[in-house]
């Protein structure tokens, strides 16, 4: 799955909150200085191209909704993360983290423990 741009990220963000909206409603989601109406409706139509979002259409508008889910697309980024810089182990991310002192030792325990109660 492709990465999105930071734009068409907070785009996205907004779309995952609301579930379904008008360009109009997304514009009011985004942070400040808001984007020009039409460039949100291009970068909708864009994602949409891209596979990203749908719409209904009610007469001359159209209401959009995600096809991806944020857990669909959050898993194909930290895949990606994973398989490009810690050779596609887990294991090896954590411990990253765990050396940079990035992971706490409470946070490390409460890993194992989600990982045992799967077990």
């Amino acid at each position: 799955m492709e990465k999105l741009a930071k734009r068409e990220e907070q785009i996205m963000q907004a779309f995952w909150k609301l579930e379904k909206a008008f360009v109009k409603e997304i514009v009011e989601e985004l942070p400040e200085p808001k984007p020009h109406y039409n460039s949100v409706a291009t970068m909708v139509r864009i994602l949409e191209d891209k596979g990203f979002l749908a719409h209904h259409t009610f007469g001359k508008t159209f209401q959009y909704y995600p096809l991806i889910s944020q857990d669909t697309y959050k898993n194909s980024l930290v895949h990606s993360v994973v398989d490009r810089y810690f050779d596609s182990s887990y294991s090896k991310m954590v411990a990253h983290f765990a050396l940079d002192e990035k992971i706490s030792k409470k946070d490390l325990e409460r890993i194992l423990k989600l990982i045992k109660s799967k077990e």
